[in-house]
């Protein structure tokens, strides 16, 4: 599945999961936490492997084009986890 997002709102995403969860997601996906940090942006390359984003100028820090959604959705059902787990405290 593909998404469009602004930069900064891709990086709004990844500022806001709890520390950890880059290696959480990478073990749950069986990748790299490398490929992880460069689907958020990140330049982790000698370790890590290219996720398909491209990035292009444009208002609130530029538009990415994400080809696969599915580290974004392991990263918004983390957030999500999060604000369950603040409203039960």
């Amino acid at each position: 599945m593909t998404k469009t997002i602004s930069f900064n709102e891709l990086r709004r995403i990844k500022m806001q999961l709890p520390p950890g969860s880059t290696q959480r997601i990478a073990d749950e996906l069986g990748i790299c936490a490398d490929t992880v940090r460069n689907y958020f942006g990140g330049d982790h390359y000698k370790e890590g492997n290219s996720v398909g984003i491209h990035i292009e100028p444009g208002p609130d820090g530029g538009i990415v084009a994400l080809d696969d959604t599915t580290i974004l959705e392991k990263a918004l059902s983390i957030l999500g986890e999060t604000l369950e787990l603040q409203e039960v405290e």
